[in-house]
């Protein structure tokens, strides 16, 4: 595990604390520190997506070949695919508990190309609750926030970092709490929501794949392969 200094790089004071011991969809609400440095594949926190797909937008089925570890890292890849109904192969690593309120931060560098997204986000099924850090491939100078409260989405921000996002580890982060959603980079405040803020606790989400049929947003995939987005480490905070 790597030093707890870099775990909470940006950690925010006074956070307030999730109440305890209820269950969503059979999977507990997790109240407490959470710190993941990516040494190896922690089976008993996170699940590799494997063997089906999203459909729609999604042109990839989730491999959990996709997923690897080195050097304190985790590598999420985009591939051809040979064996399914989508040409490409993605990776999405998820949590296999819940959890609410709280600070959610990851280091990590996306992958750059048109087509594609980088993402870090927490996501319940049911209601359909979301909050979003997405990197489109297409500028990685940029980073796009999101959340969907009950299906209702819109909220989209495109911050400009100054930086590009893919030559380099940087720590991207967002504070969820009841009256408002504040997105963070490198530790400094830059994004603020206020308005029907989500409530369902969600699993953590990390995915990588290629768009279709949505070029207007992410902009034509061109087939390079493979792309791969690296995280450094993960933390949460209630």
């Amino acid at each position: 595990m790597k030093n707890l200094r870099r775990m909470v790089s940006g950690l925010l004071a006074g956070v307030l604390l999730v109440g305890a011991g209820t269950l969503l969809n059979t999977y507990a609400v997790w109240n407490s520190h959470l710190g993941d440095g990516f040494d190896n594949a922690n089976t008993a926190v996170w699940t590799k997506a494997d063997g089906w797909t999203n459909g729609g937008m999604f042109n990839c089925t989730w491999r959990a070949g996709n997923i690897n570890f080195s050097n304190g890292t985790m590598q999420l890849s985009i591939n051809r695919d040979y064996n399914g109904s989508k040409p490409y192969s993605g990776a999405e690593y998820r949590s296999n508990d819940t959890f609410g309120y709280g600070l959610y931060q990851v280091r990590m560098k996306p992958a750059k190309n048109s087509g594609i997204v980088s993402s870090f986000f927490t996501y319940a099924g049911s209601p359909w609750d979301e909050i979003d850090i997405e990197f489109l491939g297409k500028d990685t100078t940029k980073v796009q926030f999101n959340y969907f409260t009950n299906g209702a989405g819109n909220h989209e921000k495109i911050y400009n970092l100054g930086f590009d996002a893919s030559q380099s580890y940087h720590t991207y982060a967002f504070n969820w709490q009841r009256n408002y959603i504040a997105w963070l980079v490198d530790g400094k405040e830059v994004h603020r929501a206020t308005s029907n803020i989500p409530s369902t606790p969600g699993k953590i989400m990390m995915n990588i794949w290629p768009g279709t049929g949505v070029d207007s947003w992410l902009g034509a995939y061109n087939g390079n392969t493979p792309l791969t987005a690296s995280y450094d480490w993960v933390s949460y905070d209630p």
